[in-house]
């Protein structure tokens, strides 16, 4: 996974980069095909913003979380594409287990659970 970290109006310390790595370190390991991730953290007076794009195989994931503490946007940022990491993965399982039905349908010409005439 390649992570591509910026800050506008922020300067991004080891501390909050590390701490960015070990959240997003979840979502990697909920689902192994993300190919890179941008992250753009942002200050506006009392908004602490935090935006990741993640890309995956034939797909694009966006989150954004505005908080008043950048660890607590950064925090909600991570929830919010552990969500949608999972259900994107469920969406994958789901479709390719349709598709193993329907092969198994169409080599034995009996749909799975039927017996066999």
């Amino acid at each position: 996974m390649n992570l591509n970290l910026t800050g506008v109006h922020l300067d991004v310390t080891p501390a909050i980069r590390a701490y960015v790595v070990a959240k997003l370190d979840r979502v990697t390991r909920h689902f192994d095909h993300v190919i890179d991730v941008n992250v753009v953290l942002s200050v506006d007076k009392l908004r602490h913003r935090a935006e990741a794009n993640v890309h995956l195989r034939g797909h694009q994931i966006h989150a954004e979380a505005i908080e008043p503490d950048m660890y607590a946007s950064i925090d909600a940022l991570s929830d919010k594409l552990d969500r949608q990491v999972l259900k994107h993965k469920e969406k994958v399982s789901a479709h390719r287990a349709d598709r193993d039905v329907i092969d198994h349908t169409l080599a034995t010409g009996v749909p799975p659970g039927q017996p066999a005439e």
